[in-house]
């Protein structure tokens, strides 16, 4: 019986296992695809996918035939040991000695590619230069797969960048700052009418942030603080402070109180109490939240173009753009999508440890 138990445990271990590694896997394959293909040269890109770069079995060519001048091309052409039609050749023969023939052009080069389906090693040609296109907003050129010689003007999706490092960056730390402050006091201090106006803040969480964005655009209009970082920044901590109180209240009122009545009876003031004590004990919380308020401002496009607007485009502005503009340049989307996503997926690695501990705060008393 116990036997059978511990094969039925390890049975289901290696299933969840296997399930877990499936769905990180296919969550990493079109990450990997985008930053293979955003380094590899335009013409490549639009010829093959992005899985050509491992080592793999590909026709190369091996020589090339031109027929002479007497040769009358208009009925069957023979060549190899084979006869065939023009139209077969442009559709390639396979030749006796196991390689393919086939016509280059038309009836007019005369000319026949030989080629064989040999081992290709690891692509060494990868390049930078998608991302020096990308980001520097000058006229780059590039080569499709025919060969020829496109020029565009680039998107200097660097400023971009560096607007959303403006936005994220005090749109994140300004409502944790102000939400730190509030969880402290709806979790320790007692004043009146403490329970309704937490009510009121947790109320606010199913309130959609679109239909403020009228009416907040009117005021800024009125005071100025459209298009401006200001306006966007006091919008972000508007939207997130009731998310960011109420889980911070949750791990703020978990705190042992004899913690806090300690550091009362030693003289400690609320204020020492709350950068001495609070803010290094919800260190979990805090990146918690972090983590998705960083997320969603770097991803958000709406309130962005509401408040901002094109004048100082954020990089999803800048990549939708790039969509509508430039749709059908590979390299140039790739490397912009990977650029967009680079720094969210670094803040989240960096703050994982501390994800699952803020998102159970206060999930268990006693």
């Amino acid at each position: 019986m116990a036997k059978s138990q511990k094969s039925q445990k390890s049975s289901q271990s290696f299933w969840t296992n296997f399930v877990l590694i499936f769905i990180c896997a296919m969550w990493m394959i079109p990450i990997l695809g985008i930053l293979i293909t955003s380094f590899r040269p335009s013409e490549e890109i639009f010829r093959n996918g992005w899985w050509n770069v491992f080592p793999h079995k590909e026709d190369l060519e091996i020589d090339r035939y031109t027929f002479p001048e007497g040769v009358n091309l208009d009925g069957p052409i023979t060549y190899g040991g084979r006869t065939a039609t023009f139209q077969e050749w442009q559709r390639g023969v396979q030749l006796e000695d196991g390689a393919k023939g086939t016509w280059y052009g038309n009836k007019r080069t005369r000319t026949i590619i030989i080629t064989g389906n040999e081992w290709v090693g690891f692509a060494t040609n990868l390049t930078l230069k998608n991302y020096k296109d990308v980001l520097t907003g000058k006229t780059i050129s590039y080569k499709n797969a025919q060969g020829q010689t496109i020029t565009r003007t680039g998107n200097n999706l660097s400023g971009a960048f560096l607007n959303s490092l403006a936005v994220t960056i005090p749109g994140t730390i300004i409502p944790i700052l102000i939400a730190a402050f509030a969880a402290f006091g709806f979790a320790w201090l007692e004043f009146p009418g403490r329970n309704l106006v937490f009510t009121i803040i947790v109320a606010l969480l199913v309130v959609p942030l679109q239909i403020a964005l009228v009416p907040i655009l009117r005021d800024y209009v009125k005071l100025q603080l459209n298009g401006t970082f200001l306006g966007i920044w006091l919008a972000h901590t508007g939207f997130g402070l009731p998310l960011a109180t109420y889980l911070l209240f949750n791990y703020i009122s978990t705190i042992p109180r004899e913690l806090l009545e300690s550091a009362y009876i030693d003289g400690a003031s609320n204020f020492t109490i709350f950068t001495n004590l609070i803010l290094p004990l919800s260190v979990p919380a805090l990146a918690s939240f972090a983590i998705f308020q960083f997320l969603w401002l770097w991803n958000d496009y709406l309130v962005a173009l509401v408040f901002l607007g094109e004048k100082n485009q954020t990089v999803t502005i800048a990549v939708a753009q790039l969509v509508g503009e430039k749709g059908q340049d590979w390299h140039l989307m790739t490397a912009a999508a990977f650029v967009s996503m680079i720094l969210p997926l670094v803040v989240f690695l960096s703050l994982q440890r501390y994800f699952v501990r803020g998102l159970m705060a206060g999930s268990v008393k006693g």
